[in-house]
Parts: structure tokens; C-alpha cells; sequence
């Protein structure tokens, strides 16, 4: 296995000090990098291996915080915070920019390849990025369908996955076919994954859905997801030795 190395990063962004986890490949070259979003809840163990896999794979990656290094297991307290969030562009674009700073700086990474690949509010902070001119490589979002300000998506300048479970309630047909009409109507390169039978968060190992209704894991859907995921990297961003 590729020997990876991992450090811990801090940062100002919304107002708090957020604290991301950055995954290195081996060597020293530079190597094209990925901004990893987390699910509302926060930056979590999770995302942390993900970012690990996507260095095993040759990436910088970083898995950036939403919430100044708290996770909010409590449904209330989690919708207090990205319910104001997702209705706000300029303070997703914020929490984004800061984070793909971080991500450029590090001499690792080739700053001219770079796409996002987030889960829900991250996802929405990925779509914000590109709707905000960013130059990606990519943009992946699993659960964070999320409509932004008209014509704003005629920005977005690379292809675009999305993947969501065919019954997940927070995100439910209409929204689905929101988000599929913005992006077609900006000429956008996009793409639709549905799931059969999967739920909000059907990614995410830890859920449970006596937590919150329309929640809970799918593990052979997570791991399709996250193969479509590293597809489209593979596609749009290829790792060359």
C-alpha cells in the first residue's frame, strides 16, 4: 500500500476557527488535489478516510470543517446551523474559498487541478464554488442537489455528478428535477446517479434513522457511490506518474 501521510489543519472561515484533515500521497511531486465536504453534521472520522483513500489513489486531498472542529450529532442543533447555511451562497462560497486557499497552498498541489467532492452541505459548498466561476476540474455532490441564485450556474465550468437515493425524503423528486433543469439550462456537462431504494446520508457508515426520519446507510449503494465518485475523478482529473 502507498505509504500516505496526514496532518491536521486550522483556519479562519465563517467566524470560527476551522480545523480540516489533509492527506498527502507519497513523494514530493505535485499532485493534482481534491476539497473534500462533509455532511451537515460536520467533518467526521468518515470523511477522514476518504480523504486518506483519495491520497492512497495519488490526491491531495483535504477534508475541510463546516463547523469549527464541533460534529453535531444533535438534528436541532445541526439544522439551526445549515438551514441558514444552504439559504446562504455568499457564506457557503465563504467556508469554500477558505478551505480550497488551504488546499492550493500546499505545495503538493497542483493548483491548476482541483475539483470538490462533498456529501450534502458539503456537496452544496462544492456547487457553490462552481457557481461562483471557481476553475474545477470537477464537481461531485452526493445528497446536495441544492439549487443556487438564477443564472449563476452558467458559471460552472467542468462536469458535474450528483448521486442521491430514489427515497430520500430531503431531497425528494422535486428538488431532484430542480436542480437537474438548473444545471441543463446552463449548459452544464451534469450527470445523475439515483439510487434504488437508498435514503438521505445512504453513504454514511454512522447514521441511523431513529436519529432522523429518511436517514440511514446503504452499504452496497455507498460503495457505488463512491466508485462513480472516484470514476469521474479518474475521468476528469487522472493521476499521472
Amino acid at each position: 500500500m502507498t505509504t500516505i501521510t496526514t496532518r491536521t489543519v486550522q483556519y479562519p472561515a465563517d467566524g470560527l476557527t476551522m480545523i480540516g484533515h489533509l492527506a498527502l500521497p507519497a513523494g514530493v511531486d505535485r499532485r493534482p488535489a481534491v476539497l473534500l465536504g462533509p455532511e451537515g453534521t460536520g467533518l467526521s472520522d468518515v470523511e477522514r478516510r476518504r480523504a486518506d483513500a483519495l491520497a492512497e489513489l495519488g490526491y491531495v486531498a483535504l477534508a475541510f470543517d463546516l463547523h469549527g472542529g464541533r460534529y453535531l450529532e444533535d438534528p436541532e442543533e445541526m439544522m439551526a446551523r445549515c438551514m441558514p447555511l444552504l439559504a446562504d451562497p455568499d457564506r457557503m462560497r465563504g467556508i469554500g474559498h477558505a478551505a480550497l486557499d488551504v488546499l492550493r497552498t500546499e505545495p503538493r498541489t497542483d493548483p491548476d487541478r482541483i475539483a470538490a467532492v462533498g456529501y450534502g452541505t458539503g456537496g452544496a459548498v462544492g456547487l457553490e464554488l462552481g457557481r461562483d466561476g471557481v476553475s474545477l476540474r470537477a464537481i461531485a455532490t452526493v445528497n446536495g442537489l441544492i439549487t443556487g441564485r438564477p443564472g449563476e450556474a452558467a458559471r460552472i465550468r467542468c462536469p458535474v455528478w450528483a448521486g442521491v437515493g430514489s427515497e430520500d425524503p430531503i431531497m425528494p423528486p422535486a428538488q431532484r428535477e430542480a436542480f437537474t433543469a438548473e444545471m441543463q439550462a446552463a449548459g452544464v456537462d451534469w450527470r445523475l446517479a439515483v439510487y434504488g431504494g437508498a435514503l438521505h446520508a445512504f453513504h454514511h457508515p454512522s447514521v441511523d434513522h431513529t436519529v432522523r426520519p429518511g436517514v440511514g446507510y446503504h452499504p452496497r449503494h455507498a460503495q457505488r457511490a463512491w466508485r462513480d465518485v472516484v470514476d469521474l475523478l479518474a475521468e476528469c482529473l487522472p493521476v499521472t506518474e
